[in-house]
């Protein structure tokens, strides 16, 4: 995982930003709901070679999308969802 870039769209943060807000959490539940959004990415990644960069989408910050893994000379593939 180390020297894998880690990006968040501006539709991203402040969907999660509207989360916590709702939610009424402060850092704990922030936290909570990042590694709610990257757990997937948490197990997967250290088996995946090539990786550059890990972009979190809005869709992805909803549940509704997997991140997008970018791979080295610019190739990005979609990983399938983990449940």
């Amino acid at each position: 995982m180390e020297g894998v870039k880690l990006s968040f769209t501006e539709d991203a943060l402040s969907g999660i930003a509207k989360r916590a807000i709702e939610r009424k959490t402060g850092a704990r539940g922030l936290r909570s709901i990042m590694e709610n959004i990257l757990l997937g990415t948490m197990f997967d990644l250290p088996g995946l070679e090539g990786v550059e960069e890990v972009v979190i989408n809005r869709e992805v910050s909803e549940s509704k999308a997997n991140p997008v893994y970018v791979y080295g000379k610019g190739k990005s593939e979609p990983t399938e969802q983990s449940a």
